[in-house]
């Protein structure tokens, strides 16, 4: 399983993958391109390169070579983002003071080196056009020519000298599959694990199982259908999902719910999507299909913005999607029922569905507007198991015949797996009451938003609203198990949904707690 960690600094993905992904059970980072790029602060300059240098916003060379060190000791191999179909729009001076002019890279490239049509990529029912002729203005390579992949494969094997594991080749349709295999084979190591992104389009030349002879391939049709399904369909069709879909073999398949273009461009579910969003995670991790990739990104209202100055996951605009409980215990889950197929599947013809894989895991998922209450039929062994989608250990226990009952309130999942058993009773339920001091307009209300689910673990769309009743002081309280220790922080809404954060560090507390506090502006 993979964390795309998108547009993160190396710096800070070798933490995370000591403190987080090593722990959670993720095998894999991706990491946002390194080289050298176009001048800007949107995000899309990295898919701008003006060289093959270790030279852009998210670190040097130093930098990249520690976090893969750091990711290795940790137990997670590294993927790295290579931008190889093209190189810049325009002209200029790199991140890393590099000059250039389009069609012309001192010491790399030069015109000869790029493909003759010099126009748009116009029509995508035509081969030569969608893999000769510039994407969105993007100077060309001839990936054709002996020397130019000659250059690619030095920069990769750079990149394999500093210990990277694998390569998400970006726009990889617009490059002859051939081509493809012939930069590859030039590699130190021919084996290492590669990834196209390879947009399926309907009735389009170029298609993505072309590309299964150098690689896996990201299975943007299972994004697309994923949230078709989840928003306006019924998950009861999900039974059979996957290759009978018309999908990729399983086992030559990205699977993911989304990416930095898809959130932008609409095609996909987003993390603005709450619990919807949450769901199909769940689903993503607990279903057999590929190779499942957890996007990390940032919030955004603009679709050009790029990454948040800060580096706080939740409060600087850092969504942080691959630690939320519910999606990062999945993870555990996916580990531990590795190898098994579906069984017990239930579903109760709309939008609530649960199933086994074999006799190591169990989920439920309930999609409907009221709460679920049913007894389950699994394969599990009898014993008391932790609800990992649950903060602590929230036992349920599973009878001798492979019974539980269980209640699921709307948009909420249940998930069991021999990995997290024990517990017996859940915890002793505390309450967290919250009164903060707070002047606000007409039209803003006061939310608190934390760490715990309760709190919807960072994510303002879930964030708990407090009465005005005693204006300006505003109030509510959560239930959290008692000895819980937790963050916390107040949002302020506008009425067109802009939050506003108050300023500070995150504040702590531990369950049962009485608080006071004031707005800090």
């Amino acid at each position: 399983m993979t964390a795309t960690l998108f547009q993160w600094p190396f710096s800070r993905v070798a933490a995370e993958c000591t403190n987080v992904l090593g722990p959670k059970g993720y095998g894999f980072v991706e990491v946002s391109p390194a080289t050298e790029h176009i001048q800007g602060s949107q995000w899309w300059t990295s898919y701008q390169p003006v060289s093959y240098r270790i030279a852009g916003r998210l670190g040097d060379e130093a930098a990249f070579r520690n976090m893969v060190n750091t990711c290795h000791a940790a137990g997670v191999k590294v993927i790295a983002d290579a931008v190889i179909n093209h190189m810049s729009a325009g002209s200029g001076t790199g991140t890393g003071g590099s000059s250039y002019t389009k069609y012309n890279y001192p010491g790399i490239y030069s015109d000869p080196d790029f493909h003759s049509c010099r126009s748009h990529i116009s029509d995508y029912r035509n081969r030569d056009n969608v893999q000769n002729c510039e994407l969105v203005g993007l100077s060309d390579l001839n990936t054709g020519s002996d020397y130019v992949r000659g250059r690619i494969a030095s920069y990769l094997n750079h990149l394999i000298s500093l210990g990277v594991d694998g390569f998400r080749i970006d726009a990889a349709k617009h490059i002859p599959a051939t081509d493809m295999s012939a930069i590859k084979s030039r590699l130190s190591n021919p084996g290492v694990f590669w990834v196209h992104e390879v947009i399926y389009g309907a009735g389009e030349a170029v298609q993505p199982g072309e590309y299964t002879g150098s690689g896996d391939v990201d299975e943007f049709r299972y994004a697309y259908d994923i949230k078709r399904i989840f928003n306006n369909e019924n998950l009861a069709y999900l039974s059979t999902f996957g290759q009978s879909w018309g999908y990729l073999p399983s086992g030559q398949a990205r699977s993911f719910v989304d990416n930095w273009d898809t959130e932008r461009n609409g095609s996909t579910l987003t993390y603005k999507d709450g619990s919807t969003y949450t769901l199909a995670n769940v689903f993503m991790l607990a279903w057999p299909y590929g190779a499942p990739n957890v996007y990390s990104g940032y919030e955004f209202s603009n679709h050009d913005a790029g990454p948040p100055s800060g580096s706080e996951c939740y409060t600087s605009g850092w969504k942080c999607q691959h630690r939320w409980t519910q999606i990062s215990s999945m993870v555990q889950f996916r580990n531990a029922v590795a190898g098994t197929s579906v069984v017990n599947w239930w579903d109760n013809g709309g939008d609530a569905i649960a199933f086994g894989r074999g006799g190591k895991g169990f989920v439920a998922i309930n999609r409907e507007s009221s709460s679920l209450t049913r007894t389950f039929q699994t394969s599990l062994p009898a014993g008391s198991y932790c609800n990992v989608q649950r903060d602590g250990c929230v036992a349920v226990s599973v009878g001798s015949n492979g019974q539980f009952t269980a209640t699921l309130a709307a948009g909420e999942a249940l998930a069991l797996h021999v990995g997290a058993t024990g517990g017996g009773t859940p915890p002793p339920a505390g309450t967290a009451s919250f009164a903060v001091n707070a002047t606000t307009s007409l039209g803003q209300n006061i939310f608190v938003v934390g760490d715990h689910a309760s709190l919807g673990a960072w994510n303002t769309a879930n964030a708990v609203a407090l009465s005005s009743a005693t204006y300006p002081t505003w109030r509510g309280s959560v239930s959290l198990p008692a000895g819980t220790s937790f963050q916390y922080k107040y949002i302020r809404k506008e009425s067109n949904g802009a939050v506003t954060w108050e300023s500070g560090t995150n504040r702590t507390a531990t369950a049962p707690v009485t608080l006071s506090d004031t707005w800090r502006n």
